[in-house]
């Protein structure tokens, strides 16, 4: 049986917000304020597609923001992790869920050299109309009230594990490591078996911390072990499948 690892992408994978790092594209570097205040609470796609259109009309190329978001760091370790993955992919399969976009997710890990250690990115698609800004859609609908309206990261897992299952894969563990609250929400299908592993410091593990001290917290079975670099993770993760 194989071990799935199962990743955020900002905060986590990258140690920043690729939606806000892409700022940097912009000549001033900065946003409008007509713009910064068409933010609505759990619309943050909708909100991006205002920022790609602000960014298109001051006339930023595909190929100026594909630069931009090429040069965002990796969180520490992150890069020796992906390494082992990449390297042991017969025993180990990795994905992405991630409230960012495709392109950004597609660009950085392309830059990188990592699309050996991931097997699928579960984002919101984005793609560059005929005026050449970038439009940004909800990856899909669904009827939970903890997640945004774009995307619900539990049931793009419980999803991912059903269709493994059809193929005849199941995983002995699966390890969780995000950092913000839409992580909290996949948190309650895992298994006694499994880990889920919250960024220290970051709302992940405050939410994480608050559900264990609660008498009811019966929705959470994983193991938790909250980290500070990818090299935490490797090492939980060597540990696990014994290398």
């Amino acid at each position: 049986m194989k071990t799935l690892m199962v990743f955020d992408f900002d905060h986590t994978v990258v140690d920043d917000n690729s939606d806000t790092w892409v700022i940097r594209s912009l000549p001033s570097q900065t946003l409008p304020d007509s713009v910064k205040k068409s933010y609505r609470k759990g619309h943050w796609t909708e909100f991006m597609g205002k920022v790609m259109k602000y960014i298109g009309e001051q006339e930023v190329s595909p190929d100026s923001i594909r630069s931009v978001m090429e040069t965002i760091p990796f969180t520490a370790g992150m890069k020796d992790l992906l390494t082992f993955i990449s390297e042991h992919k017969s025993t180990i399969d990795c994905i992405v869920i991630s409230d960012s976009n495709s392109l950004f997710i597609d660009w950085i890990i392309q830059a990188s050299g990592f699309h050996a250690a991931i097997d699928q990115v579960y984002t919101n698609p984005a793609k560059f109309n005929e005026l050449g800004y970038m439009e940004v859609q909800n990856y899909h609908s669904h009827d939970c009230d903890q997640c945004s309206v774009n995307l619900c990261k539990k049931k793009v897992l419980e999803v991912y594990l059903s269709e493994q299952s059809d193929r005849g894969v199941e995983y002995e563990q699966v390890f969780y490591s995000g950092d913000g609250r839409n992580d909290f929400c996949p948190t309650s299908c895992l298994r006694g078996s499994d880990f889920v592993m919250p960024r220290k410091g970051y709302t992940l593990e405050k939410l994480l911390v608050t559900l264990q001290d609660q008498k009811d917290n019966s929705s959470l079975r994983a193991k938790v072990i909250a980290w500070s670099s990818g090299t935490d993770i490797l090492e939980e993760l060597k540990a696990s499948i014994k290398f």
